[in-house]
């Protein structure tokens, strides 16, 4: 009867071959330890990409999960804790209770979990797929997926550049050795157009951290939505 329940136990005719003679379990471990070992012989043949692997495998095993990061501005060192949001190709962005806080690879120095703070999965790490949504997925994949900011995570690992065009008209403080404060106008191919007391254009390769107050860019957004539709 409990084989009968649960197949995928049963090793006898009448059943594709299972994955491994080895227990689940045991299995399990054995996959997590290859991939790992494949990560890093990935990182030794393409060093320039070894930071940017480890750190995108870093970031998604702690999605929504409580993460420390030292990051640089410069000569100056950024201490950084909140909660994992999006994880980019070349970014990962945090948030905390009134804050958002997006942070390049290339400016990290080095990311760990708070100490004290238990080694846990959220459930909230994953999505829960309807039969609806399902349908949408297997009829209109690119629409679905594009209209909601979970399955773009979920699907895609989108650029910086990418990811702050959806924060077009909101306030920032950007961080390029210099701080720079202001409202986001227009984001252009490796530029972030910004409106202080004048225009200005700041490159996205030397932007080393951006800050933004959530409830200000919630407004913010809000108002953008109701100008366009009227």
């Amino acid at each position: 009867m409990f084989e009968n329940q649960h197949p995928e136990l049963k090793k006898e005719e009448g059943y594709t071959s299972p994955a491994s003679s080895l227990p689940l379990h045991e299995l399990k471990m054995l996959q997590g330890y290859i991939h790992e070992q494949n990560l890093q012989n990935l990182g030794t043949l393409i060093p320039n990409y070894k930071k940017v692997f480890i750190l995108i495998k870093f970031f998604k095993s702690k999605k929504n999960q409580l993460v420390e990061i030292y990051s640089r501005n410069h000569d100056e060192v950024i201490h950084t804790l909140g909660k994992v949001e999006t994880v980019g190709r070349d970014f990962v962005m945090l948030k905390t209770l009134f804050t958002r806080i997006w942070i390049p690879y290339a400016a990290i120095h080095s990311a760990t979990s708070p100490f004290g703070v238990p080694n846990i999965p959220s459930t909230h790490q994953h999505i829960v797929i309807d039969q609806e949504l399902r349908r949408k997925l297997l009829t209109n994949f690119g629409e679905t997926v594009s209209k909601k900011h979970q399955l773009r995570q979920q699907f895609y690992e989108e650029l910086l550049e990418t990811n702050l065009k959806t924060w077009k008209g909101t306030n920032f403080s950007i961080y390029s050795g210099k701080i720079y404060s202001g409202k986001v106008k227009d984001i252009s191919t490796g530029k972030i157009h910004s409106t202080e007391k004048q225009e200005r254009e700041i490159l996205l390769p030397k932007v080393n951290y951006l800050k933004q107050a959530r409830i200000v860019s919630f407004v913010q957004q809000m108002m953008n939505k109701l100008f366009k539709r009227n």
